[in-house]
């Protein structure tokens, strides 16, 4: 994929100077058609300003992604032949995360598809106890962060 002067080939693909196949935008957002088609439809939905991931997001940006990202999942889900479809966003390399600019996949599905095989064994189930704790933990880190 070609790059921006930065280096970031979805800042590139923002600014006109990317491969691209661009299925919508808007002053805070663009969809476009990833390189990369494992089912045909897959779309990426980037905010036009580069953030690394979720965690830099403002809400306008946000809400401007959500807006998007429906619509282009509901068009996705139409157009292109599926069983399901996936919507993904992944933070750092041990999660996935290529391109270092925040972006949201659709992702058509086929049954037996393969794709995104995400637990390599059946997941741990904890107790009640335990999932009260995580979630206090996760109460108590919001309200420090003041939300």
């Amino acid at each position: 994929m070609g790059e921006s002067p930065g280096g970031c080939p979805f800042c590139a693909v923002v600014a006109g100077v990317g491969p691209s196949s661009i299925v919508c935008e808007d002053e805070l957002a663009v969809a476009f058609i990833d390189l990369r088609q494992f089912n045909p439809g897959h779309v990426l939905v980037v905010p036009r300003r580069h953030l690394q991931d979720i965690r830099e997001l403002d809400t306008a940006t946000g809400a401007a992604l959500m807006t998007m990202l429906v619509r282009v999942t509901r068009a996705v889900g139409e157009r292109f032949q599926n069983d399901g479809l996936s919507l993904w966003h992944s933070i750092g390399e041990a999660a996935g995360q290529e391109v270092p600019h925040l972006h949201f996949h659709v992702h058509p599905r086929r049954t037996g598809d393969g794709m995104l095989q995400v637990y390599p064994r059946a997941p741990h189930t904890p107790g009640a106890q335990d999932r009260e704790a995580y979630a206090e933990q996760l109460r108590c880190q919001l309200e420090l962060l003041g939300h």
